[in-house]
């Protein structure tokens, strides 16, 4: 068995394609429209071949997407999460649970999608100012 992709449904496409590529850095590997049926399949991975988030834009639905997290949520390995929450931070991401262990992180997407973020290696040492932040809403 393989895994292949996670689907997350998403209200605007515009915005969910800025947060997952802008945002996060993730790459567009593919793109269906389905006239037929009237959606449109975005997958995104952190690098081709690597499993992939398969966005599902449905284009007349006035559905907002709210309960993302019922799902569980994405996790995604980084290099650096000080810099990384640092860097979403500057571009109005809300860190929801800061990296205070110098391990994870969690942010949401724009339509309510838990987000994990976990330090490649070993945990970064402890600093602020995200040490002493606190949690914001739910993650």
């Amino acid at each position: 068995m393989k895994f292949l992709h996670t689907m997350v449904r998403v209200a605007n496409l515009d915005e969910s394609l800025d947060f997952y590529i802008n945002k996060l850095g993730l790459i567009e590997t593919s793109r269906r429209d389905v006239p037929q049926g009237k959606f449109t399949l975005i997958f995104l991975a952190t690098e081709k071949g690597a499993p992939e988030i398969e966005l599902t834009y449905n284009w007349d639905s006035s559905e907002e997407y709210t309960s993302g997290r019922n799902f569980g949520h994405l996790a995604f390995e980084v290099d650096n999460i000080y810099n990384l929450c640092e860097n979403l931070q500057s571009q109005g991401v809300t860190i929801n649970r800061p990296p205070r262990c110098g391990h994870m992180a969690f942010i949401k997407s724009p339509d309510g999608v838990s987000i994990e973020l976990l330090q490649k290696g070993e945990a970064l040492a402890p600093q602020e100012p995200w040490l002493s932040m606190e949690n914001t809403g739910t993650w």
